[in-house]
């Protein structure tokens, strides 16, 4: 019996990609606080469509009366 296929995840993929990256040793205090920043606005926009979308699903379920 063979073996199911087996497909990487995403977040194994983004690893795997940033790994073949050629970025020097040490990262300058600029890099790091700018991907410090891009990673807070990345999540400040993911809590807002998921705020966003909890509302709208609020809202549409109470016009249809569930």
């Amino acid at each position: 019996m063979r073996a199911p296929f087996r497909r990487k995840s995403r977040r194994r993929r983004l690893l795997d990609a940033v790994k073949k990256v050629d970025l020097p040793d040490l990262p300058s205090d600029k890099a790091v606080r700018a991907g410090l920043i891009a990673a807070g606005g990345l999540t400040g926009l993911t809590a807002g469509s998921a705020g966003v979308s909890s509302l709208r699903r609020r809202s549409e379920g109470a016009e249809d009366g569930d």
